[in-house]
């Protein structure tokens, strides 16, 4: 069974990792290449996006074989190498399962535009004009969530692109196919699945307009969605794997159920309320400053609601389809370092499992973009089109997607400070952030202070600790808008973790004490304070009698 509150996973986007042949394209012997660096860390998994066969429309989230390897990446001996590899130094490979949707280039879709009845089944089809959608839901990338086939006379669901044809997982067929896939990959020595926007599977039996919203309310968290997770888990043998699932638009109270071991359903979840505190209105793009108030109420929820009920958080700032956290709540320029540091404490030191985005432990920041060229996003290409169309001058646009834009996280790595930041030896598929010669691997393992062996330490922590492994949480000044602290207790310990979330000087009513042992900071030790620095952040450990 997997020490969940021992554990660290680091997740790779593969393009973007390393590019072992030279093509301007990360892959899978990259990954190889770079093992004895995420080995440095003390992290436990390695999660890899996808790397199966697909036309790569949304970077390999549009599958067309999830047991073929993209040639792009490598082969399948290569992730068999990494899967071995990875095992002999500690580390267990997590896979990334996309299954509410495929690709519309998937052998059960083109079988399905053949007019084959058993693969119609495998997708929601429904009847209609061809001007006239079965419901008025929107796609998460903009337009109507429904797409037209001629040839059919029937509308099939994506509620992404149009070349993401969402599954009908309500058909047992599809559920077995998708079952198989797992117990392939996990007879080829996998550790761990990530499983995709999982909690959207189960639509409503009946389809039907929304006129409050997008249509989420009306799939999110679906009728059937938890027996099929607990089915899935059953039939695969993987309850005591590690497990995560992507929870799109969720409350808590699901995330409970699928994450309590009585359920058994999987080990843990993200959500993602934490990351729409910037949201104007719940407007991805719509820009506002960080409601840190709310930051703190909904991180208190969440934490208190899974520990009281017995669920598991996957703690995390960043991932591939996440602007850069450093750029977003920290600073780019006097505070970089420091807010980097903060940003890291308050994840690690809280309960649950952290998640690393690969460049998060060097503090990459934004990439940046001046011109909608450089973009490469399926998602921000559309939303730049739209956010046009809907009134916006182009550099307002840009603005937004130098923000929002999930390509922010698909930037190269930042290995060193030469050509192409060690990344490739030709030009990358997508620009460098511009700071790469100063924020870089290489710079990071010279400097003792650096953000990269800060995240060692907090890592190492973690394992040294139960405390932090299992330690219940328990909120601190809660007055205090800038001022994110909370303590932790398992048995006759007690953690304080304190930190200040802005980027002045913050003075404390009362003062701190904190009495113990120094733990870790990313300021010089204080014992005693009437005020937190800029960015300030500090953990102390009291052992009680």
């Amino acid at each position: 069974m997997t020490d969940l509150g021992k554990s660290t996973v680091y997740q790779i986007y593969p393009k973007s990792f390393y590019d072992s042949n030279g093509d301007g394209i990360g892959d899978i012997r990259g990954i190889i290449e770079k093992l004895d660096y995420i080995q440095s860390l003390g992290v436990d998994y390695i999660w890899c996006t996808p790397f199966f066969l697909s036309p790569l429309n949304d970077n390999g989230y549009d599958v067309e074989n999830y047991l073929k390897i993209h040639p792009v990446f490598g082969t399948m001996e290569d992730v068999e190498e990494l899967i071995a590899k990875a095992e002999e130094r500690g580390m267990g490979i997590m896979l990334d399962m996309v299954f509410n949707h495929t690709s519309t280039r998937h052998e059960w879709f083109q079988k399905a535009l053949a007019g084959e009845k058993e693969y119609i089944d495998y997708y929601i089809f429904r009847e209609g004009e061809e001007d006239t959608p079965p419901t008025n839901w929107q796609s998460k990338f903009g337009g109507s969530a429904w797409e037209y086939v001629p040839s059919l006379k029937k509308w099939y669901l994506r509620l992404y692109d149009r070349t993401q044809a969402d599954l009908n997982w309500e058909n047992p067929k599809v559920r077995e196919e998708l079952k198989e896939v797992i117990r392939f990959w996990k007879k080829k020595g996998v550790k761990g699945f990530r499983f995709d926007v999982v909690n959207l599977i189960s639509k409503p039996a009946v389809f039907e307009d929304d006129f409050q919203g997008d249509g989420r309310r009306f799939y999110c968290d679906g009728p059937h969605v938890h027996e099929f997770l607990k089915e899935l888990v059953r039939d695969t043998g993987i309850k005591d794997m590690i497990t995560v699932g992507e929870m799109s638009s969720t409350t808590l109270e699901n995330c409970i159920r699928y994450s309590n071991p009585e359920e058994k359903e999987l080990s843990m979840c993200f959500n993602f309320h934490h990351l729409k505190v910037d949201y104007k209105d719940g407007d991805k793009w719509e820009l506002m400053p960080p409601d840190y108030r709310k930051l703190k109420s909904l991180f208190e929820d969440w934490q208190t609601g899974m520990q009281k009920y017995h669920g598991w958080n996957a703690l995390f700032w960043c991932n591939h389809d996440q602007p850069r956290i450093v750029s977003r709540f920290g600073d780019e320029g006097k505070y970089w370092k420091e807010s980097a540091k903060m940003l890291a404490t308050m994840i690690h030191m809280l309960r649950g499992t952290p998640y690393i985005y690969q460049g998060e432990e060097l503090g990459m920041t934004n990439a940046g973009y001046q011109d909608i060229c450089q973009y490469q996003d399926v998602e921000s290409i559309n939303y730049y089109d739209i956010m046009l169309k809907a009134g916006k001058g182009r550099e307002e646009a840009l603005e937004v997607l130098r923000q929002r834009s999930r390509d922010n996280a698909r930037t190269p790595m930042q290995w060193d400070a030469g050509a192409y930041a060690g990344f490739s030896k030709q030009e990358p598929w997508i620009a460098l952030a511009g700071n790469y010669q100063s924020v870089n691997v290489e710079n990071q393992e010279k400097d003792k202070d650096s953000v990269l062996n800060y995240y060692r330490k907090l890592i190492a922590l973690r394992k040294e600790y139960p405390v932090i492994q299992k330690g219940a949480v328990a909120f601190l000044y809660p007055e205090q808008e800038k001022i994110f602290a909370f303590r932790r207790i398992w048995e006759n310990q007690e953690l304080f973790v304190i930190n200040n979330l802005s980027g002045q000087v913050v003075s404390m009513e009362d003062g701190i004490t904190c009495e113990g042992k120094y733990l870790i900071g990313n300021y010089p030790v204080k014992k005693e304070w009437n005020q937190l620095e800029p960015y300030e952040s500090i953990v102390y450990l009291k052992e009680r009698i």
